[in-house]
């Protein structure tokens, strides 16, 4: 079963745009300290899709052979190909990787029928179980409940992320799959509490990034019964969600990460890091309040 707080992990990289590796390590090691559940490569904020197919297998092989099974490691490989999509699932089978997480195609709507058939040729040429990934606001394809009810009866696919924000719909997968083998995780870390009340298993949070023991602390929380203090907690990482909005996708956070001490480096073009000395220092200031918690600077 998925479960826990999986981080979103962000891909860093040096000022000529390539993997830094040490960076990498260090970032890997700090959020296994922290307890972090598993890791969520090439994803959105993994910026996977401004990556080439050599740099995510390079960063792919850097995770895992540095994780060295202390936590799961789930990567992405989706794409607008279904094939190209089955070579990149195979060659991170081949690196290690305990799952994968495939985003629904991209820039044209598909039928319901072209959406499954495209995750089910993934599923049966995988060697290593499929993570369905939901976020319908960036791809333009939605996963509907119908579909994620069939999907979940191929044994190869064990789970979901869902990035909709949807609470309602996050509902939905968890009730259309209780009969199956099947984990839904809530990518969407504003709703961590009210997911895991629901009955979702656990959550792909961007934030833990940086604030990996309060997300921790929420599920933590959740799990004793004391849903007063894990309300809360979830409150609490409002106003680092809140500056994450200064920028595109993953600047603020990549910004956040280095100012804790870890250079993870720009976002790859073609977002910019952000610039504005009002935003700057708001971040810096946000940051500072959860000195007590998390390891800043």
């Amino acid at each position: 079963m998925l479960e826990g707080i999986i981080t979103a992990m962000v891909t860093p990289v040096d000022e000529s745009g390539k993997i830094n590796q040490t960076a990498t390590c260090q970032l890997i090691d700090r959020l296994i300290e922290n307890g972090i559940h598993g890791l969520f490569i090439l994803g959105t904020n993994g910026e996977f899709h401004r990556l080439s197919k050599q740099q995510k297998k390079e960063f792919m092989k850097i995770v895992v052979e540095y994780t060295n099974k202390r936590v799961p490691v789930y990567a992405g490989t989706g794409g607008n190909c279904t094939e190209e999509v089955i070579q990149m699932t195979k060659s991170a089978s081949e690196i290690g990787v305990d799952a994968v997480s495939v985003i629904t195609p991209y820039l044209l709507a598909l039928t319901e029928e072209e959406l499954y058939q495209h995750y089910k040729k993934i599923a049966d040429a995988s060697s290593v179980p499929v993570i369905l990934y939901n976020i319908p606001k960036n791809t333009g394809n939605a996963l509907s409940p119908y579909l994620v009810s069939r999907l979940s009866k191929l044994p190869n696919i064990i789970g979901i992320k869902d990035s909709s924000g949807d609470l309602e719909n996050l509902r939905s997968y968890i009730d259309e799959t209780a009969k199956e083998n099947f984990s839904v995780l809530v990518g969407s870390d504003s709703l961590i509490l009210e997911a895991l009340k629901i009955g979702a298993t656990g959550a792909v949070a961007a934030t833990s990034n940086v604030l990996t023991k309060t997300d921790l602390l929420i599920y933590q929380l959740w799990k004793a019964g004391d849903l007063a203090q894990a309300e809360k907690v979830q409150k609490s990482i409002d106003a680092f969600r809140a500056v994450l909005k200064f920028g595109t996708v993953p600047s603020v956070l990549k910004l956040a990460i280095t100012n804790t001490g870890i250079d993870v480096g720009s976002p790859i073009a073609p977002v910019l890091p952000l610039k504005d000395k009002k935003q700057l220092e708001k971040v810096k200031q946000v940051l500072a309040s959860y000195e007590k918690t998390e390891t800043i600077g």
